[in-house]
């Protein structure tokens, strides 16, 4: 029933201080956000966005792959998470696992770990946070699958040929599907209850936040503070970094006060990420087309809230065409005159720096600085 449940909620309409290695906060942009994960992974010992690719060179992933070729040409956006996932970008925050490492590391061995071994840790890391490390990739990817399901209700022939759609949601349902299942089974592998509950639960808090997300009305996004964006954007976008964090701590036998911080900085990294990802359409300082977004994005529901339902409602209409489509530009220009993209960008700074702060506590390392850097790195644009 629980795969289910997670693909329908999954569906989606057609349509501090600064860190100490201040020579990688040189530059911004795409490049500068390769670096400082690039120069993390070496870290940890091999790159993090490869640590699914057992389950993905498998037989029964591969013959899912081939069926998936299928869909090249048309509209379904299998396609764009399957080019995404091999194509990283900023934009696309494949660093879940690395993290989880990269905590894994700095936070090194308990002292209370009797039966755990430090000749056991490969790179100062144990073989059982690695593999919690995979199956944190597995259940994120697993999300953005199923996000690629296309709800067809109402779907026209001007729309797209509706059986290539229909395909393309049986490929989503069955490769999301598989990963969910085998970051299932590596779960239970780990033969620790405690970190079987905490994944479990984020589990259980990204499908309420689709739900959440999926289920607000108009009135309700109206209505939305920093205070109410922020538990919702936890839900979905960072419950399961932050208990990843928390859990990858606990397999070490680390005290609850440290799994508390781990799971603070996994936090608050992934609500600043968001932030940051909302942001870019605002602070891009591209010539040409503006890009779409989300009238859901922070930046757009911090703007309802300073200039009113009513106020808001006019600006829509005067950005919506004759042809009942939105011009983003005028939309943005509307956007960016008053106080919601700085509000964003204030939050976003405060989300980095309570990351940064959290992590003060573990002793000077290469791998907190790794993490000094990716929390720098959300606050830049």
């Amino acid at each position: 029933m629980f795969p289910a449940t997670w693909r329908r909620l999954c569906r989606r309409a057609p349509s501090c201080p600064e860190p100490r290695t201040q020579s990688l906060l040189a530059g911004s942009g795409p490049s500068y956000w390769s670096k400082v994960v690039s120069d993390a992974e070496r870290l940890v010992g091999y790159p993090t966005s490869f640590m699914s690719l057992r389950c993905l060179l498998s037989d029964e992933l591969s013959n899912v792959a081939m069926h998936v070729r299928k869909l090249i040409g048309t509209q379904h956006p299998l396609l764009n998470t399957a080019r995404g996932y091999v194509y990283d970008s900023r934009s696309n925050l494949q660093t879940r696992g690395l993290i989880v490492l990269l905590m894994s590391k700095a936070a090194g061995p308990s002292h209370a770990a009797s039966d755990l071994l430090p000749q056991d840790m490969v790179s100062g890391i144990y073989p059982s946070q690695r593999h919690l490390a995979e199956i944190t990739e597995l259940i994120h990817t697993a999300f953005l699958v199923h996000r690629g399901i296309v709800d067809l209700k109402g779907w026209t022939d001007s729309d797209g040929p509706l059986k290539d759609m229909e395909f393309g949601n049986k490929m989503a349902v069955l490769s999301g599907d598989f990963l969910l299942a085998n970051a299932c089974t590596g779960l239970a592998q780990l033969n620790n209850t405690k970190v079987v509950e905490l994944i479990s639960s984020a589990i259980g808090d990204v499908v309420q936040g689709i739900y959440s997300e999926n289920n607000s009305t108009t009135e309700e996004n109206a209505g939305v503070d920093a205070a109410a964006w922020e538990d919702r954007a936890f839900l979905s976008h960072g419950a399961l970094l932050a208990k990843s964090c928390q859990a990858a701590l606990e397999l070490a036998n680390h005290d609850k006060g440290s799994q508390s911080l781990a799971f603070k900085y996994g936090k608050h990294i992934s609500l600043g990420h968001k932030l940051n990802s909302d942001l870019q359409p605002f602070v891009k300082s591209d010539a040409g087309e503006p890009a779409s977004f989300s009238l859901s994005a922070a930046p757009v529901l911090f703007h309802r809230q300073v200039v009113g339902q009513e106020r808001w409602r006019q600006q829509l209409q005067q950005a919506t065409t004759l042809r009942n489509q939105l011009d983003y530009s005028k939309l943005l220009a509307a956007v960016k005159s008053e106080k919601g993209v700085s509000s964003a960008v204030d939050l976003c700074r405060y989300h980095g720096n309570r990351a940064l702060e959290a992590i003060q506590v573990f002793p000077s390392s290469e791998a907190r600085s790794a993490l000094e850097n990716i929390a720098s790195a959300i606050t830049r644009f």
